[in-house]
């Protein structure tokens, strides 16, 4: 049973090209799995978070943080009654534009692409999915249903001003109503990768020693947890003590979302997926009170992990390295695969030649940009 301001597939706002409906699949659950076999869904276990592939193979990588993302908003989308098919899509296909390096690969891409109309990944993203995903014999992209492309380009609020060039080029097709909020659905997957990050980064920073359990437990929220670990688990070994604490900071999360969400929907007493898109405000969002908590773990986590010397160092080195690869292809166009010269063909001035090589960089996994960096410099990397 979905609430009324659920997403209904059966009311769907359909697909750019209008195809036959499944005989046993939602036309939101075809959506899903057209995202879990495409390309570029694929790549993202080559592409980092925050630390850089090749450092070690129990960081998150782009995959594990989506599957990680998709596993919460389902679980939100459930106790709340929204349609989980649908926010499981947005969820997986919510970095499909992330280039190689984390933020720091868009940062560099960002700036290289400034004279070009810019980089943004949501925009990028959806772009992947409309366009550059092109297996199909009926259309380029994935064609997924109107829903799933709003969820995509402004799970995070509202797009307004200026809009990415990207989405500005796929709004002149298909209006996906920029200037309001998205769908129940895809707010859960907002703030599903909001848990997901501040969740598994206190992992990795631990794993990378970049601090201690014992700087955790002063943590607001954490502080609780640890301490209910330590009633329940008097002694417990330093590992399942830290792994318990942080798997109840997760929980607390998630269970602030529903709460929060409810109440704000009792409030708004919303009667169609509508009035959650014309709300005027983001519907599923922390409480207050978490959302100030998380915002001093956010602070700690930025001075700790995000700007700790050995982080900052490996920034520095791979934004190098977009940088180097990006003016190399715009020079030399005739050293891209055959498929995107074949794009170049049908190019007309600088602007356009630039985004298919911001394209072909951005679908970069961290392995592959490093080894074509090593081909175009002759400088292995040791």
């Amino acid at each position: 049973m979905l609430e009324p301001y659920a997403s209904d597939p059966i009311k769907s706002r359909g697909r750019l090209f209008p195809e036959e409906p499944s005989a046993f699949r939602s036309c939101f659950q075809r959506d899903r799995d057209r995202i879990i076999h495409s390309s570029a869904f694929r790549r993202l276990k080559h592409k980092t978070q925050v630390f850089i592939e090749h450092e070690g193979d129990y960081f998150r990588t782009r995959l594990t943080h989506s599957i990680e993302v998709a596993q919460v908003a389902r679980t939100i989308s459930n106790a709340l009654r929204f349609n989980t098919e649908l926010t499981e899509a947005v969820a997986l296909a919510h970095d499909l534009g992330h280039t190689p390096f984390g933020h720091t690969g868009e940062d560099a891409l960002s700036e290289l692409m400034a004279p070009h109309g810019g980089f943004d990944h949501n925009a990028q993203a959806l772009r992947i999915v409309t366009d550059l995903e092109r297996h199909y014999a009926d259309f380029d992209g994935l064609n997924l249903t109107w829903e799933t492309l709003e969820g995509i380009a402004k799970h995070n609020g509202p797009v307004t001003g200026e809009l990415p060039w990207a989405l500005a080029a796929y709004q002149q097709r298909h209006d996906l109503e920029t200037d309001t909020f998205a769908s129940a659905e895809a707010q859960v997957a907002a703030v599903a990768d909001d848990i997901a990050y501040n969740h598994h980064d206190l992992h990795d920073g631990l794993r990378a020693k970049l601090f201690s359990t014992e700087d955790l437990a002063e943590l607001p929220i954490l502080s609780r947890c640890f301490e209910r670990v330590d009633e329940l688990h008097p002694g417990l070994d330093r590992y399942r003590r830290r792994h318990e604490a942080l798997r109840r900071f997760f929980g607390v999360l998630v269970e602030d979302v529903i709460e929060a969400a409810r109440q704000n929907l009792a409030k708004l007493a919303p009667r169609s997926p509508d009035d959650i898109r014309n709300a005027g405000f983001q519907v599923i969002v922390f409480s207050d009170a978490l959302h100030q908590d998380l915002k001093v773990i956010r602070e700690f986590l930025f001075d700790r992990m995000y700007r700790a010397p050995s982080v900052v160092e490996m920034r520095r080195e791979v934004t190098g390295v977009v940088k180097d690869l990006f003016p190399h292809f715009l020079d030399h166009p005739e050293m891209l695969p055959r498929r995107w010269r074949e794009d170049i063909e049908n190019t007309d001035g600088k602007t356009e030649l630039a985004r298919i090589v911001s394209d072909y960089i951005a679908g970069m996994t961290d392995r592959f940009a490093l080894q074509c960096h090593e081909k175009i410099t002759s400088n292995p990397r040791h």
